[in-house]
């Protein structure tokens, strides 16, 4: 008897129009999220829930999960960390392994001996309401041997997305005909039945629980009836909480098959006069190649630049041409940049970010911190 393989590989034509949609195309929250692909694919919703749980199981989707606006939620920064040579890579493991409100860890280089060139690890660190990011930051750097870090914050948000496969076709200077709209940061208190429901929502999925109705055995779990998790999950989406429902796949690692999706990331710098951040942001963040543009000061170690922005591909000098389209498009609206760059990432994992105040709590007494040493 023959057995039927499912195609998982990126390149099956059928896979490539699921994840073409539910990369990053699923925004806000959605009572059957599968079924969202499935329209927005025009795929049966069974062929979508098969090929999806089949990726997943393969490794080419390293997860699924109902993402969150968590900068609204948490305290959160880009930090640059300053670390000796020898120390770069045990750092970078430590981060990626023991702290849980760390996502993003990245060993970034740069083309010359610029600005903040000597700022090799590069994370993204979110702290629960109530506790101090820069005490957080202060025990990382003990623990990783840093000499210096610096926190950027987030002042505001112009492209969030992390959508790599509908992006390889991109051209240089492909962008929205109108300036993106930017996203303020606010803090939101939740009530404890809310927390619950979050939780539970933003778990990963298993491949068992890839199927057409995926939330009621979540509303079990925040113990609540299925009718008042999804009521309590459309309040927290129309409170700005909810971000996008996505299949996430690696960003530079290959994947189990051996293909990579992509093969370069680069962050790039902008710097532009006081008072000029928001519009900038604003026309930077039309380009459709980005997958993050944000306001972030970064101050006298990086040239006092303060927009960046990140982009994905799998060729570094297409890449180059994408930002070079950025900057002929700012010099176009008026916008004066008196400084630029790109920093290059090699080394890199990601993870979702905790932001739940009793998981900080238990973190800090397995590192032996008093908990409350570290409240804001």
């Amino acid at each position: 008897m023959q057995v039927t393989t499912i195609p998982s590989a990126i390149d099956d034509p059928v896979n490539q129009r699921i994840l073409a949609v539910s990369e990053d195309r699923i925004q806000g929250f959605h009572p059957r999220p599968f079924d969202e692909i499935a329209h927005l694919s025009s795929i049966e919703p069974a062929l979508v829930l098969e090929r999806i749980r089949a990726m997943l199981q393969a490794g080419t989707i390293r997860r699924v999960r109902q993402t969150l606006l968590a900068t609204n939620l948490a305290s959160g920064a880009l930090v640059a960390w300053q670390v000796p040579p020898q120390k770069l890579n045990a750092a970078f493991d430590w981060f990626f392994q023991q702290d849980p409100f760390t996502g993003h860890v990245v060993i970034r280089t740069t083309d010359a001996a610029i600005a903040g060139a000597a700022y090799r690890l590069w994370t993204t660190v979110k702290v629960p309401q109530g506790f101090s990011l820069a005490r957080h930051c202060h025990v990382l750097a003990q623990q990783v041997g840093a000499t210096d870090c610096i926190t950027m914050p987030a002042r505001k948000l112009f492209a969030l997305g992390v959508g790599h496969m509908r992006r390889r076709a991109l051209h240089p200077g492909d962008m929205s005909p109108a300036p993106a709209q930017p996203i303020e940061i606010r803090e939101i208190q939740l009530s404890d039945e809310e927390w619950a429901v979050l939780l539970a929502l933003k778990r990963e999925f298993t491949t068992d629980e890839i199927v057409a109705d995926p939330w009621t055995l979540r509303a079990r779990q925040a113990g609540v009836t299925p009718q008042e998790f999804l009521a309590v999950a459309a309040r927290l989406n129309q409170r700005g909480i909810i971000g996008r429902f996505s299949t996430f796949l690696e960003h530079v690692k290959p994947l189990a098959d051996g293909q990579s999706v992509t093969r370069f990331n680069a962050l790039f710098h902008w710097a532009v006069p006081q008072g000029c951040q928001e519009q900038a942001g604003c026309e930077v963040g039309r380009f459709h190649i980005l997958t993050h543009a944000y306001w972030r000061e970064g101050g006298a170690a990086f040239n006092h630049v303060n927009i960046m922005a990140v982009a994905h591909g799998t060729d570094r000098d297409l890449l180059l041409a994408h930002k070079k389209a950025m900057d002929a498009h700012l010099a176009q609206m008026g916008i004066p940049v008196t400084y630029t760059n790109v920093f290059w990432g090699g080394r890199s994992e990601i993870k979702p970010s905790e932001i739940a105040p009793q998981e900080y709590i238990a973190w800090c007494r397995r590192m032996n911190l008093d908990p409350q040493a570290m409240r804001a």
